[in-house]
């Protein structure tokens, strides 16, 4: 048996991306939630921290396991949520995707982001660099690690980061 391996495109990444973005402003977290793999890791490194930083070295905003992605989707959407109860309106916007490298099966991507949120009167925002690393699985793209970048030297005025990036 031999394997072939299946370039991902340009196309196929930046559709991906638009999916997680729509999928979170419509507030539809499970399906978010399968978007990603069984190993996925989610991290928002503190804003004066190098993008490569290590979680385990360094104090993080966020820092989720697939198990604890999971356990912040199922917070998010119950009533006791006092931070997004009733939720915030969002909007993430995606750009600039590049292809950075991609070995077999796995792919490394990037992306600049803006999401904005609106709650209470008040619109917050948040920019910066998304990083990627994708897997392909029986031949759909999948998130396996996902990286938020701000480019904010603090979270003033916004204080904390209660929604999904």
């Amino acid at each position: 048996m031999t394997t072939t391996t299946t370039l991902v495109t340009r196309a196929e990444v930046e559709d991906l991306l638009s999916i997680e973005a729509c999928l979170l402003d419509e507030w539809k977290l499970e399906a978010w939630l399968k978007l990603y793999t069984d190993d996925a890791e989610y991290y928002v490194p503190s804003a004066d921290l190098p993008a490569n930083a290590d979680a385990d070295k360094s104090l993080f905003y966020i820092a989720d396991d697939r198990l604890r992605l999971q356990e912040r989707v199922t917070r998010l959407m119950k009533k006791s949520a006092h931070a997004e109860y009733p939720r915030s309106r969002t909007r993430h916007l995606v750009t600039n995707v590049r292809i950075e490298s991609q070995d077999g099966e796995d792919v490394k991507a990037s992306a600049a982001f803006a999401t904005f949120r609106s709650k209470h009167s008040v619109t917050d925002f948040f920019v910066g660099c998304l990083h990627y690393r994708l897997r392909r699985i029986d031949g759909a793209l999948f998130i396996r690690e996902k990286r938020c970048v701000l480019d904010l030297e603090s979270l003033r005025p916004q204080g904390r980061i209660s929604i999904i990036l």
